[in-house]
């Protein structure tokens, strides 16, 4: 969406010189004119058109109406008058940017109709004036039919991108929370338990070493155990929490495989994968599970495993030549289907299945296009 303050259409296939072409070029027509007093009162039809024309853009409600009427009106003056058509350009890509469905139509059919009918009653009274620059006026028409619905659907799709955007922003965010609290609970489970159990053991030994010196060297020996026990927990957690890099699973699971006796061919390089750390943690351990799926319950011989980045998603695809698909696998929890889902559903992507030929599962997660610029719509 443009501001108020871009006066020079963007995206519309043509170049700023030729924007700043139309802006001085009524002004040649103008001054064609043989009467002062009608250079006087083209001079002021311009400024009045750009001064509203610029106004537009800051309007609000029915306000923003009344504008482009009088720009339409100031607009067929100069086409029958001076056999300066262009203005109309300018006004089809402002009615391109108004968002409101009945207000985009309205306009658009009159400002369509008011166009055609300046121009051919143009052709009759300014005749020479019209046939010298017949193959700009078609092109002006053409754009005047075209230029609104382009930037009305272009328009459209930034605001529904935005929004996609905030909404994956909000979803990070509750990503981060959810995160939070299962360290919080680890932690808690982690460390809570075994410290107070240190605590009751320390406090025991301290009673025991001058009474039973051997009950106290064992209960010593239980802390010493239960504080490595605590320190490997600890140490797995943290190890959880720095996220899993493509390139690292990728060794694994070929391990894995290897030690399964399964063949393996990886399609596709995991370094090329310029996937955010987030996408890329939950692509690697949805691919953990795929392939212990694969191992456990396939009975496959060979496993190929093709990663993809397009434009728009990144996708991982296991086939294996295994007993195919059960049923039970899309409800059966133990298979981590549904874990998987989960990761997925937190990054908008998804899981499919296909068993025509191969045995295949289908890992994708969309890629968020983002927007520099954004304006507000009319």
């Amino acid at each position: 969406m443009q501001h108020w303050y871009h006066i020079f259409p963007k995206n519309t296939g043509l170049s700023l010189f030729a924007w700043i072409a139309f802006c001085l070029l009524p002004f040649y027509f103008i001054l064609r004119s043989s009467s002062p007093a009608e250079i006087a009162i083209g001079i002021v039809m311009i400024v009045l058109f750009f001064v509203t024309y610029r106004l537009a853009f800051i309007k609000r409600g029915w306000t923003v109406y009344v504008s482009v009427g009088i720009e339409i009106i100031i607009s067929v003056g100069v086409t029958l008058y001076f056999g300066y058509v262009y203005f109309s350009l300018f006004l089809a890509f402002f009615i391109g940017n108004i968002q409101n469905k009945a207000g985009f139509i309205s306009l658009y059919i009159v400002h369509l109709v008011t166009t055609i009918v300046a121009v051919s009653i143009g052709f009759s009274i300014q005749t020479e004036t019209f046939f010298t620059q017949l193959p700009f006026i078609i092109i002006c028409v053409i754009g005047v039919i075209l230029l609104p619905f382009n930037m009305y659907n272009r328009n459209k799709r930034e605001k529904l991108e935005n929004q996609l955007e905030d909404a994956n922003q909000k979803i990070a965010q509750l990503i981060v929370l959810e995160e939070r609290e299962r360290i919080g609970r680890d932690l808690h489970d982690t460390l809570g338990q075994k410290l107070s159990l240190i605590g009751l053991k320390s406090e025991l030994a301290g009673k025991l070493i001058g009474v039973n010196p051997e009950s106290a060297k064992r209960e010593l020996t239980d802390i010493h155990q239960t504080a490595r026990t605590a320190l490997k927990e600890v140490r797995e957690l943290v190890s959880g929490m720095k996220g899993t890099k493509l390139k690292d699973e990728m060794l694994r699971v070929r391990q894995l495989l290897d030690a399964a006796q399964i063949s393996c061919d990886v399609v596709g390089d995991p370094d090329v994968i310029d996937a955010p750390l987030l996408v890329e943690n939950v692509l690697s351990m949805c691919l953990k599970e795929a392939i212990t799926n694969v191992v456990k319950h396939s009975e496959a011989t060979k496993c190929t495993i093709v990663l993809k980045q397009t434009p728009d998603k990144w996708s991982i695809c296991v086939m294996d030549n295994g007993v195919g698909i059960q049923d039970e696998v899309y409800t059966f929890k133990g298979n981590g289907i549904l874990g998987m889902r989960e990761r997925l559903e937190f990054v908008n992507g998804g899981l499919t299945f296909d068993s025509e030929n191969e045995t295949s599962l289908i890992i994708q997660v969309p890629r968020v296009i983002q927007q520099t610029e954004q304006g507000e719509s009319s």
